[in-house]
């Protein structure tokens, strides 16, 4: 069978698989009703649709000990890191749990641990390259917006024009994780580059619309951008950023969020209070804030000053 048979035949496979298990309709349905965020909601979808495809029958019809087999195979064959296997768990457990019912202790057993890292962070100096490198004004002010309010890529993408408050300057966040509403200062500056982007197109809602392909192509392409039903896709960005990585010279694996911690690490250097910044970026706990401390310079070289007078006295 050629190449493209093939990826033909795998597309109706995955296909005829949601058209022919209405467990996997259901439970899109079940967590639409849990009013679960929709990048989850499609992964979970996509985790279960995935165990169907392998076991070539209804997912539904499985006992604990197939499914306890399947999830040996993704760890012992697939090699799947601790995240991925927490995701494919919590599909399953959603799945068998919830929607059929199945009070299995599988789900109570699996343990999946990340090797704990400290997450990427730019140097002030290497972000001012970044954007000086980004020549594309819809790339330069969302990744700008990113940096100077520690957004996460789908909160940038989905700010609505409605969003922005004028005094106090802020921003006023919807479309956030875990679906908690909240206020990020929004600098002056940050403000004018907005504004000035907003009146090239024009768009009733999204502050960055999505463009489609050939935007720029025949007449009439910004009225078009102004007619855009949908937000400035996250896979674009990305795009943008790994081929400007290189020409910036910055460290491989940046990525749209490592503007997110660096904007963090940079507000503890400028002494913000860590609670202010949790608040800022939408943390639960603390915690999960306190680990940029490990990570400015200011406090390393004021750390490395005190040991230093400590060695002077003894």
């Amino acid at each position: 069978m050629s190449k493209n048979k093939s990826t033909r035949k795998g597309r109706d496979f995955r296909r005829d698989v949601t058209e022919q298990y209405q467990s996997l309709v259901r439970f899109d349905e079940m967590l639409k009703l849990r009013s679960m965020a929709f990048s989850t909601r499609s992964e979970y979808v996509r985790y279960v649709r995935k165990l169907a495809q392998h076991v070539k029958r209804d997912p539904a019809e499985l006992n604990e000990a197939q499914l306890r087999a399947y999830l040996l195979h993704l760890k012992e064959v697939h090699h799947y890191s601790g995240s991925t296997m927490r995701t494919a768990v919590c599909a399953m457990r959603n799945f068998y749990g919830k929607l059929l019912g199945h009070p299995w202790k599988l789900f109570d057993l699996v343990r999946s641990p990340d090797r704990k890292t400290l997450p990427a962070v730019l140097t002030r100096a290497e972000v001012a390259r970044l954007f000086a490198a980004i020549t594309e004004p819809r790339f330069r002010t969302i990744l700008r917006l990113i940096y100077a309010c520690g957004l996460r890529i789908r909160e940038a993408t989905t700010l609505e024009v409605t969003d922005i408050k004028r005094e106090p300057c802020r921003l006023h966040l919807h479309h956030t994780k875990g679906q908690k509403e909240r206020y990020v200062p929004l600098p002056e500056s940050m403000l004018e580059e907005l504004r000035a982007y907003w009146r090239t197109h024009r768009h009733p809602k999204w502050v960055f619309p999505g463009t489609g392909r050939g935007w720029r192509e025949g007449p009439g392409a910004r009225e078009r951008l102004a007619l855009a039903s949908e937000p400035m896709g996250v896979g674009s960005i990305q795009n943008c950023l790994r081929l400007v990585v290189p020409v910036a010279k910055l460290p491989k694996g940046t990525h749209p969020h490592t503007l997110r911690h660096s904007y963090a690490t940079h507000l503890l250097e400028e002494g913000v209070s860590i609670r202010l910044i949790a608040q800022f970026m939408g943390h639960s706990s603390i915690e999960t804030t306190a680990i940029y401390t490990h990570l400015t310079a200011v406090n390393e070289a004021a750390a490395r000053a005190a040991v230093s007078r400590l060695l002077d006295g003894i």
